[in-house]
């Protein structure tokens, strides 16, 4: 029993249709990484092995880590930047094996620091489903400058492809510092014109907003509620951004 639980306002059970929470690990160590899921396992849905971390730590470690995730009903998943360093050295098969023998069941698809044909991307997501792997695509550069040359259009078409293709979701690149990418501008403010627009033409279900800012989780939650899918937040904020979805922080308080 939860200490004040007569107040809380309970969202829904994982496994969640939305509302979904997806939080990077950007190297926890595993007892740091255990003892934050033994308190806040159960707000978190999706675990992403950020970028390349995963490379450079002990494969036991990172077996472990996985098999510990998957013990709090969360699904972990390999970053897209290794995705990419695979498809780029022509190991995508080595990549694949890899994975499963560590026991992820999700991947991300991404191509944010490469350049990557839209159907080799399309495949990669076909081939990874046909493996045996759930699929997260992310659609986005990692570049503010390349990312400003993708249009609004190809931005929603691209995201229709990738869930068409397979994905589960498909996420809204933001990277960590959420600014000047994506749909948010160089203060890390929401283009709510643009945000509306992705709505209009893709089902809110199917995509994760990166939202690493405590700023932008609000105004998610305020425009969307709390059955919102959001991303990139960081294993500091996962208790945070909870009271934040439950309406237990004066920025949501009686808003919900």
């Amino acid at each position: 029993m939860k200490a004040f639980e007569f107040l809380l306002n309970k969202r829904p059970e994982k496994p969640r249709s939305n509302g979904i929470t997806m939080v990077l690990d950007k190297g926890l160590g595993l007892e740091t990484a255990s003892s934050l899921m033994d308190i806040s396992g159960e707000y978190v849905d999706y675990l992403k092995f950020g970028w390349g971390t995963s490379i450079i730590h002990d494969e036991d470690i990172i077996k472990a880590k996985v098999e510990m995730y998957k013990a709090h009903d969360i699904v972990p998943y390999t970053g897209g930047t290794l995705f990419e360093l695979a498809f780029m050295n022509g190991k995508l098969d080595e990549f694949f094996t890899r994975a499963h023998n560590l026991g992820f069941p999700a991947i991300e698809i991404s191509d944010g620091s490469i350049e990557l044909a839209r159907e080799d991307k399309l495949e990669s997501i076909r081939k990874a489903k046909d493996e045996g792997f759930e699929v997260l695509s992310e659609v986005g550069k990692k570049n503010p400058l390349l990312d400003k040359d993708l249009s609004l259009d190809e931005r929603i078409e691209f995201m229709q492809e990738e869930l068409d293709a397979g994905s589960s979701l498909v996420i809204v690149e933001a990277r960590e510092g959420g600014k000047n990418i994506g749909i948010f501008d160089s203060s890390g403010n929401a283009k709510d014109d643009e945000v509306d627009c992705i709505l209009s033409k893709i089902d809110n279900d199917k995509i994760l907003w990166e939202a690493p800012n405590k700023d932008q989780q609000v105004y998610f939650i305020l425009k969307l509620g709390n059955i919102v899918n959001l991303g990139n937040v960081s294993s500091d904020d996962i208790t945070s951004l909870e009271t934040l979805r439950q309406g237990l922080r004066g920025d949501t308080l009686g808003k919900l």
